[in-house]
């Protein structure tokens, strides 16, 4: 992947009310008939962020929709369970506090520096797994969250390339305007010089989400004032609460939730809003289009979590596909030009 600069970075579009929903209208059109058969992902409020990731230009959000309804066809992230991704989660390298921020939305807690295993596989299945249970929690009058990047024990040794590229592929290309605040804690000396050279790439609304809080810093952990409660904020993090990751909780919350999915997908409910039913289209629930395929899924049905005889998810052809497998053998050093930084979170 070259190092590309973003060609969205001009200012963003503002739209009246009417003229949202005159594009609104446009894209579902132009990705029926999957807006009657995937209704969770076709609503207004799902379409509209995938418009707002394309500045409101119709046929770009609409071929990034079709794409990602067909991967999620394919990978099913909605079938993750618990004990898919439980070696992964061990250390604590990606979880979902057991608080939320003021405004009551999920928060993610990443810690780069906690990576325990060389399988890009599995890093990206657990990754899918988390940002699908936080989106399973969201308030319904929510529809992002805050990710807390915690920079402890963080080394070049830490950057995985391909885990790299796979990570921007699956967080900017299926899930646009899901991030409300990124908050990147205690980042090292060695990050910020790669961070000044990747910025300008970022479209503009993007790394204006994103803030640098430093532990010695007075002025940048108004940040954490503004955003949590320090009551319940880590201690790491600056907060008064002196519980850290415990993986035995942490499990127990994650089991909770999976049988949360399990009953939401057998009762037709919304993935994308779990307090409120889908009505506005005749549907198929989630787990019941297993055995529904595009003229491609045939070819990739390897990429589902569950599917594939040797347990690798290959690479398609097809753009919009989850193309990793897993690598146990050593990666070169990241490079800046190796990396492409071009859509909108």
């Amino acid at each position: 992947m070259s190092l590309k600069k973003s060609k969205s970075s001009r200012a963003e579009k503002v739209l009246s009310v009417a003229e949202q929903q005159q594009k609104i209208n446009e894209v579902r059109k132009l990705i029926a008939p999957l807006s009657d058969d995937l209704p969770d992902f076709c609503s207004d409020a799902s379409i509209s962020r995938f418009l707002r990731a394309r500045n409101w230009n119709s046929e770009k959000s609409s071929k990034m929709l079709k794409e990602t309804l067909k991967w999620r066809l394919q990978y099913r992230p909605e079938m993750i369970r618990w004990e898919d991704v439980a070696d992964e989660a061990k250390t604590g390298k990606i979880y979902r506090a057991d608080y939320q921020d003021k405004f009551g939305r999920p928060v993610l807690v990443m810690r780069p520096g906690f990576q325990n295993t060389n399988s890009v596989k599995g890093q990206i299945q657990y990754l899918v797994y988390c940002m699908e249970n936080a989106i399973l929690n969201l308030p319904s009058d929510q529809e992002q969250m805050v990710w807390l990047i915690d920079f402890q024990d963080w080394t070049k040794a830490s950057v995985s390339l391909k885990a790299t590229r796979e990570t921007a592929h699956v967080l900017q290309g299926y899930y646009p305007e899901r991030l409300a605040v990124g908050i990147l804690y205690n980042p090292s000396k060695i990050f910020e010089p790669f961070w000044k050279m990747v910025k300008p790439f970022l479209e503009q609304k993007t790394y204006k989400k994103v803030k640098f809080v430093y532990s010695d810093n007075p002025e940048s952990q108004k940040v954490m004032l503004d955003l949590f409660d320090m009551d319940k904020l880590e201690s790491a993090f600056g907060g008064r609460n002196q519980n850290g990751f415990d993986v035995l909780n942490f499990a127990n919350r994650m089991k909770e939730d999976d049988k949360k999915m399990n009953a939401l997908l057998s009762s037709g409910g919304s993935v994308l809003c779990p307090d409120q039913p889908v009505a506005s289209a005749p549907r198929r629930s989630i787990s019941s289009l297993s055995d529904a395929r595009s003229e491609d899924s045939s070819e990739a049905s390897s990429s589902s979590p569950k599917s594939g005889s040797n347990g690798k998810l290959e690479k398609e052809d097809v753009n919009g596909n989850l193309g990793c497998k897993s690598s146990d053998v050593d990666e070169p050093p990241l490079r800046i030009e190796d990396i492409q930084i071009k859509e909108s979170i």
